[in-house]
């Protein structure tokens, strides 16, 4: 049974976002009366070793976590899902990024302090005991060539590319759901690969005895905005869709583990879902919810399972907002490549990826609410070269993340 780990800092009164955060377009107002504001942000604030972005936020000198910081402080969101931060057991990495960047106010920028944070662990890095990457071998030996391709999820160590949820609001904590155990084998009519050769089943009975679905985690975190029913995170981040061979394993992973959260949300669908208590079902209809995470996969381009991401963006009790900048769009102009040959608005996009060879810029970052939250604002943090933020993201070699944070203000329930 997986284990979790909520850690709770010290309490503070709610903040609004201060009168003048910066004069830049792309800092949002403060959300509205009875709004709250939702993010997601993948920080690429992941290290190649156990412990060392722990030992790294310990002291206030990590240029790439100050810009991180600042663009959080400037976007100011009440609940935030940060993808690719490593994950600890006594979550120190995410105490220590709170005390040391978020609470110290960068360049402008004013301190923004959460009072509530929840991390648990994740799959990547752990190992799996089988074969996963169909080299004849088992790599149960962290360092080892072949280690992380073995492992439950990509990953080097235990906890590498984790997740963890900063928030201005009580978390629920006796009513989180997590799915890190949860088989992928387990769900009904799985995309589970095959050798396209032979048409035989790429994963061995071993293999899909314990493969689980998610590449990190499933969470669901009810969240009290104060206003009666909890609205209910559902974080994850989903393998990218490439870096596997013909059998094309990763890319209906990634489908699956979007389909997860579909099932999840339409009743009855989720009957065959268990969490790591052993608790069965999907979420209770007519609960208000936000699908969030980086989750690899863009409706019109790049290499994800055509249709993956349309499980949620036309689901009929979601809602897609569209989150959009304009430094998107210019950064597509800009960069040219891969970019030129895309049927997706570029505003849209929220990744920053290589133009040539590669995808180009992507829109893999959502914020999707149900249809019962009703949608008041949402950008994604995206500066045009002639702003004075555009330093904070940059082009590529980038001073904080590949990704850019995706933010929804909605109406609390």
């Amino acid at each position: 049974m997986a284990s979790t780990a909520t850690l709770v800092l010290a309490a503070s009164a709610l903040v609004a976002a201060p009168a003048a955060a910066a004069e830049s377009p792309s800092v949002p107002g403060p959300p509205g009366p009875h709004q709250v504001r939702f993010a997601t942000f993948n920080t690429a604030l992941e290290r190649p070793e156990q412990g060392a972005l722990a030992a790294e936020l310990a002291t206030p000198d990590s240029e790439q976590a100050r810009n991180v910081a600042e663009i959080i402080q400037h976007v100011r969101p009440d609940v935030l899902l940060v993808n690719e931060f490593d994950h600890d057991e006594e979550g120190e990495g995410a105490r220590l990024f709170q005390d040391n960047y978020l609470s110290v106010g960068q360049n402008d920028a004013e301190a923004i302090d959460y009072p509530y944070v929840y991390t648990a662990p994740v799959n990547t890095g752990v190992p799996s005991g089988t074969d996963l990457d169909g080299d004849g071998r088992a790599v149960t030996e962290p360092g080892t060539p072949g280690y992380a391709e073995d492992a439950f999820g990509y990953g080097a160590f235990p906890g590498q590319y984790g997740m963890v949820v900063y928030s201005m609001y009580p978390i629920v904590t006796e009513r989180v759901r997590t799915f890190q155990t949860f088989r992928w084998a387990d769900m009904p009519d799985a995309l589970l690969p095959t050798d396209p050769a032979t048409g035989a089943p790429y994963y061995s009975d071993e293999a899909l005895e314990v493969l689980r679905l998610s590449s990190k985690s499933h969470w669901d975190i009810p969240v009290d905005t104060g206003r009666g029913r909890p609205i209910h995170l559902l974080a994850s981040h989903p393998t990218p869709p490439a870096f596997d061979g013909p059998e094309r394993r990763n890319v209906l992973r990634n489908h699956d583990e979007i389909r997860f959260w579909a099932d999840y949300v339409t009743p009855r669908a989720g009957s065959y879902i268990y969490d790591d208590e052993g608790r069965r079902g999907g979420l209770p209809v007519g609960a208000p919810f936000v699908v969030a995470g980086d989750l690899n996969a863009d409706p019109d381009d790049g290499t994800s399972h055509p249709g993956a991401i349309a499980r949620l963006l036309e689901h009929p009790g979601i809602t897609d907002p569209r989150p959009a900048s304009q430094g998107g769009r210019g950064a597509a102009q800009r960069q040219g490549g891969a970019n030129e040959g895309h049927a997706g608005d570029p505003g849209l996009d929220s990744a920053d990826f290589t133009d040539e060879p590669g995808p180009g810029n992507l829109r893999v970052d959502y914020v999707l609410p149900s249809r019962i939250v009703p949608v008041r604002g949402s950008g994604v943090f995206w500066p045009t070269v002639d702003d004075s933020l555009f330093r904070l993201t940059g082009d590529y070699p980038f001073p904080s993340s590949d990704h850019r944070l995706v933010w929804v203000d909605l109406l609390r329930p």
